[in-house]
């Protein structure tokens, strides 16, 4: 028999105390434990992806991701053994890679596990006291390295990789902090553990040599390589309110005594507790730790003696739907994260919750505290004990043992109502409705009302302690248990109906038929009743008392209850009988449901499991068993249409399920259900939203008002402002015009004075080269004559230096042997010391034992007079405590001082070792020293042998180079024969450049007045077309008109017998085609045709007459005539667009002050109108007017900069570069003609 098969789309919890519980996978999607195994979850598109654990796994214990991200390794406890996994997240869904096992070492659980950089190896590091540290290569899989760390007590413990070496470990705990090495199959301590040990709860890798570590007192340590480099205590914070209202507190208790004496107790309350850094993450600024409570701290690196200096507060925000809201901020951060990119930061804490932050805001915000934000919605802390669904809406209710009651959306993913009370929930029905529910609390059972934004308490029944409580399939019903009754309620008038009395037991499940009229229960003492509601009595039983009943469920006909107990088997019953009982397989069923199509029945066991079979049962292991929740499953439901399971645990985890058959396809329901979309509001809530909302709008005016006011001061500024500016953009102007002729007239004068300063400079250029060839002859006859000189001298050195080596030998020779016999002696010295030191120390050991053995013998004594004395006399027992405390710190000294001589004995004799070990370095250092000198000898008379050949060689080149010398004077006296012809060509190829420049010129002015006449000859071949196409459409209306007149003709021939039809038909044609008008008009305008041609005909003639004449005048002007003339064309333009724009200027202030003068006046006829109806207009006209004349002061601006940057520029050439010819340089004012169309 085929089974059915479920898929997990949703998960809602997360598992606690999980070390490395969160982490990002990317940056919107984050990966948590959950149940027995991980949760991905996506950020923004809300899909959630389950990683089910091992088979018969009691939960997640500690997890790690490699850095890549491709790997995920997970610590779990399968079947009370140890297990640790690495699944593979790239496939889908995530593979499990490896399972890593050691026979080597004692089977405990990893609390803690760490990738390498490169993700090859794999760090696992076991609890405390008898903890390991576990070196592997997990691919392999092989276990490379393990070592024992021995700690004083258990506590939490937390292993890390070197972020950038693939060997070094870091490790930290309750009073060691071990940084390891791994080399030839060993790991080996690195660092030497100095001053107290500390409870390191937390660290984490700022570099590759920086550790940051946290402690239990709130101090964080910063290990670099391994010793103290930083350390600061972190002071326990206070929220912002709670400082709020710690200042309130102070101000009232200067006018009254009697809060002085609670604030005093609160303060106290407050200042016991102390702060304990319980989490540790690294960034790219720095890192940030949990100091307290409900507060992340950021801290950033400084430059100054503060190695990181605190730079934010980021609190967890106040739950307002909590009953104790100043506690609900409250948790302690177990663990903190950040998104690769570092924009989002998440925290989970001790209660099961995820938040997050985004911190792209902490360089926006100016503020020190910032606030966490749920980083989807909050979830359940503790077991879920109830769980119920509606038909109108696709929601599902649950209540925990965490006095909350929440609403969630199984379609959307989403949780869509909290509301947090004072007692717990032990049981709740959603009415089918979706518009009400049933919550069974401690004290009460309420009925509440489901509003849009909240949960209103709208009647409530004195049933303590309510289990279970249900709404009928109609909703007009619905059942309390009350102790051992079940009381039947009206959800319409509220009243008691009915009560079914039977039970023995406590009442666990009740469950209505599809009609409503038969009710099925179940207790503890092994009993199932079914009851006819019509009568009040029961119709059927069925007692089973070995049994402890947990769940029962109804078929959709209500013939058949399946139940589970404690017997480790699921039960079919009908008519008073157990028909088949299918086995459990060594697991206990504590919930069941059924499909309403009835062929699925889903089971939930105390391991967490989730079990699917279709119907009949099976006798056999043919279900499908999905790992699901780390606790027993409580509650179990199947939705009205087949599709989704919902299952709740006690680790306070909600699964949503997909449901299919075996072939993959989702079981269809037979109508397709509309849900709906109503939901409740208070009248109070609607009439303070709308209150809200006129208020809004009457804020809104004021500030319309205001800004219409700022505008006309605005206004009124920007006027008087304009008017200064054209007043100073005038007055620079003029100035800078004037400095500018002046500076042209100096640029005429310096070009003259630059000339002359050439032809001078070319002279004196001229007389220094032929000074350089007289002084360089002079020096090559001094040099030879040194030369000489120099090569007596190195004869007389060289004699000299073998005088000098031959005494220093002999000197050399005496010296070593007298530090031979010196040093032989002071060793003989210090071997005797040495053996009297040893003799010493045997005698002193001896001694020690003797004095201690006295110790002992002296203490055993002292203790049984203490103890004669405690029996004797009571009253004296702090006055012995006392003296044997003293005695006992003496004795203490005594050892202490022993034991110090001891070392200090230790450590003499390691020095003299020592300086035994140094006398045997120097005399090495002097033998080596004597072959160092007798190779430096060697070495120099190589040397020496050396210069002699290069000296020789140095002759024997001088001797070339004269010989080089003659012959270069010779190809001197050629070249500058050569570069007096070449400069003779360079003239003439110059004044070929002229002419040729002069003829591009000529060539450019042809082809632009060739590409004039083209275009006019172009626009005169468009006007014959135009004229072709009109005598064209002449031609055809013509030949039209003729044939009308020979179609007219012809039926006139018609009536050439009948002469008067003839005469009327020829009259008919002449008024037809002949008017005398047209006859005149078409000689009008052929003669009008003419003349106009015969004009354009001469115009043309003459222009190009004048064309050429000019063009003949502009090849005799000079090249420099024209350059003059077209920058005198240009500024003339320059200064005549500057009008236009002052003119424009002047016209535009002219409007505005107009448009002013009637927003003045408009405004005084409309003081007497309200101000709603205000129009909108002269704020636009304010606003263009004042975008206009801020174009204006631009505009100015930037043309008044241009002239100053054009006059630096004049005056820098005319002080540096000379021009070479006479003619001026162009202005370039292309720049400021762009500017001015901008």
């Amino acid at each position: 028999m085929s089974a059915a098969v479920a898929e997990p789309v949703a998960v809602f919890g997360c598992r606690p105390r999980v070390a490395g519980g969160v982490c990002f996978l990317e940056d919107q999607v984050v990966l948590h434990a959950a149940g027995t195994g991980c949760l991905r979850l996506h950020l923004e598109q809300k899909w959630h992806k389950f990683i089910p654990g091992t088979e018969k796994s009691r939960g997640v214990q500690a997890l790690a991701v490699s850095p890549n991200r491709r790997y995920l390794a997970v610590s779990e406890t399968v079947a009370e053994q140890p297990s640790l996994t690495v699944y593979e997240l790239s496939s889908v869904p995530a593979r499990r890679r490896r399972t890593l096992t050691s026979a080597e070492l004692p089977a405990r659980e990893a609390v803690s596990l760490a990738f390498s950089p490169d993700c090859r190896y794999l760090a696992a590091a076991t609890a405390p006291p008898e903890g390991h540290l576990t070196y592997w290569l997990w691919e392999k899989p092989r276990l490379m390295a393990a070592v024992r760390v021995e700690a004083p007590g258990s506590g939490i413990c937390q292993v890390s990789f070197s972020p950038q070496d693939n060997a070094q470990v870091c490790i930290t705990g309750n009073g060691f902090f071990k940084l390891f090495k791994y080399s030839e199959g060993t790991l080996k301590q690195v660092n030497l553990q100095k001053g107290e040990p500390q409870n390191y709860l937390c660290h984490a890798w700022l570099s590759e040599e920086e550790v940051i570590c946290g402690t239990d007192t709130g101090k964080l340590i910063l290990f670099e390589t391994g010793e103290l480099h930083w350390e600061t205590s972190v002071e326990y914070k206070k929220t912002p309110r709670e400082l709020e209202e710690d200042a309130t507190t102070e101000e009232y208790e200067s006018s009254s005594d009697v809060s002085c004496g609670l604030a005093s107790e609160d303060n106290g309350s407050q200042q016991d507790s102390l702060p304990q850094i319980s989490a540790v993450a690294a960034y790219s600024k720095g890192f940030a730790c949990s100091s307290s409570p409900g507060v992340v701290l950021l801290f950033e690196k400084t430059k100054g003696k503060e190695v990181y200096k605190e730079s934010q507060e980021i609190w967890l925000p106040r739950d307002l739907f909590s009953s104790e809201p100043k506690q609900s901020g409250r948790q302690d951060i177990i663990c903190i994260c950040f998104s690769p990119s570092e924009e989002t930061m998440v925290v989970n804490t001790n209660k099961n919750q995820l938040y997050m932050f985004t911190m792209l805001s902490t360089d926006l915000m100016k503020e020190k505290a910032a606030y966490f934000a749920y980083l989807n919605f909050p979830l359940h802390s503790a077991s879920i004990t109830g769980l119920d669904i509606c038909i109108w809406k696709p929601i599902l209710a649950t209540c925990s043992l965490d006095r909350s009651v929440r609403i969630w959306n199984y379609k959307m993913n989403t949780l869509e109502l909290y509301k947090e009370y004072r007692e717990e929930a032990y049981t709740v029905s959603l009415h089918p409705t979706g518009l009400f529910c049933l919550v069974g609390f401690s004290d009460k059972l309420r009925f509440i009302s489901l509003l849009y934004e909240d949960m209103h308490v709208f009647k409530e029944f004195a049933v303590r302690k309510c289990r279970e409580c249900l709404f009928s399939n109609g909703g007009h019903l619905f059942a309390a248990v009350n102790g051992n009754v079940i009381q039947i309620y009206s959800s319409i008038t509220f009243e008691n109906i009915n009560n079914l009395k039977g039970h023995s037991g406590k009442i666990h499940a009740v469950k209505w038929s599809a009609d409503d009229t038969k009710f099925v229960s179940c207790d503890t003492h092994g009993a199932v009743y079914e009851w006819n509601l019509l009568t009040g009595k029961r119709e059927s039983e069925c007692v089973l008392k070995s049994c402890i009943y947990s769940s029962i469920a109804l078929s959709s006909d209500a013939k058949i209850i399946f139940a589970v107990g404690s017997d480790q088997t699921l039960k079919e019953i009908s008519e008073s009988s157990i028909q088949h009982e299918v086995p459990a397989f060594g697991v206990v069923y504590t919930a069941v449901a059924v499909s309403h199509s009835g062929h699925m029945v889903f089971v939930g066991t105390s391991l967490g499991t989730i079990r699917a079979m279709k119907y009949p049962l099976p006798l056999t292991k043919d279900f499908n068993e999905y790992q699901a929740h780390a606790g027993a499953v409580t509650k179990m439901s199947v939705t009205n249409d087949d599709l989704f399971l919902l299952t709740a645990s006690e680790d306070g985890s909600i699964f949503i399920w997909k449901v299919y058959d075996k072939g993959g396809g989702i079981l269809k329901w037979e109508k397709e259900v509309e849900y709906a979309e109503e939901v409740l509001i208070m009248r109070s809530d609607i009439e303070e939203k709308s209150q809200a909302m006129l208020d809004l709008q009457i804020r809104v005016k004021e500030l319309q008002t205001e800004n219409d006011y700022q505008l006309r001061l605005k206004d009124m500024y920007c006027d008087e402002k304009i008017k200064e500016l054209e007043e100073n953009f005038t007055q620079e102007i003029g100035s800078l015009k004037t400095k500018h002729q002046i500076l042209q007239a100096e640029k005429e004068k310096q070009e003259l004075q630059h000339q002359f300063q050439l032809s001078e400079l070319m002279n004196k250029q001229a007389r220094e080269v032929q000074q350089l060839e007289s002084d360089s002859n002079q020096k090559l006859l001094m040099e030879n004559e040194k030369y000489q000189e120099l090569q007596v001298k190195s004869q007389r050195m060289q004699e000299e230096y073998e005088k000098q080596l031959h005494n220093l030998e002999e000197s050399k020779s005496r010296a070593v042997k007298e530090l031979t016999e010196y040093y032989e002696e002071k060793l003989n010295e210090k071997s005797v010391l040495l053996e009297e030191a040893k003799e010493d120390m045997r005698q002193q050991l001896q001694a020690h034992e003797e004095i201690k053995k006295q110790i002992e013998e002296d203490e055993d004594r002292e203790i049984l007079e203490i103890k004669i004395k405690y029996e004797r006399q009571l009253l004296e027992e702090k006055e012995s405590n006392l003296q044997l405390k003293g005695e006992t710190g003496v004795m203490n000294k005594r050892l202490n001082s022993l034991q110090k001589e001891l070392k200090e004995r230790n450590r003499d004799i390691e020095e003299m070792r020592l300086e035994q070990q140094k006398l045997q370095g120097i005399i090495k250092s002097l033998e080596k020293d004597m072959l160092a000198l007798k190779t430096e000898i060697q070495e120099r008379a190589d040397t020496i042998q050396d210069k002699e050949k290069h000296i020789y060689d140095l002759k024997k080149k001088n001797r070339e180079l004269e010989k080089f010398k003659f012959v270069l004077d010779y190809r001197v006296e050629e070249f500058k024969k050569q570069i007096e012809s070449r400069e003779n060509d360079i003239k003439t190829m110059k004044e070929q450049i002229c002419e040729m420049e002069g003829e591009l010129e000529r060539f450019h002015k042809e082809s632009t007045q060739l590409k004039l006449n083209i275009t006019q000859l172009q626009q005169k071949l468009k006007a014959t077309d135009r004229e072709m196409h009109r005598e064209r459409q002449k031609k055809q209306n013509m030949e039209a008109l003729i044939k009308r007149f020979k179609t007219d003709l012809h039926n006139c021939v018609g009536f050439i017998q009948d002469s008067k039809k003839m005469k009327d038909r020829i009259r008919e044609l002449y008024t037809k085609y002949v008017q005398q008008s047209d006859t005149v008009e078409t000689e009008a305008l052929d003669t009008d045709l003419q003349q106009e041609y015969m004009r354009q005909r001469e115009y043309l003639e003459r222009n190009l007459a004048a064309l050429k004449k000019k063009v003949k005048d502009q090849e005799v002007h000079q090249a420099a005539y024209m350059r003059i003339v077209q920058e005198n064309v240009s500024l003339i333009k320059e200064i005549n667009d500057l009008r236009q724009e002052l003119k424009v200027a002047h016209t535009q202030v002219h409007d505005l002050r107009s448009t002013l003068r009637l927003t003045k006046k408009k405004q005084a006829i409309q003081d007497t109108a309200p101000s709603s109806e205000l129009l909108s207009s002269p704020a636009v006209l304010r606003l263009n007017a004042e975008k206009e004349s801020e174009k204006i002061i631009e505009m100015q601006q930037l043309e008044i900069q241009y002239l100053r940057d054009q006059i630096q520029e004049k005056g820098q050439v005319l002080a540096v570069q000379p021009l070479s010819g006479g003619n001026l340089p162009k202005l370039n004012l292309e720049r400021s003609h762009k500017r001015q169309q901008q």
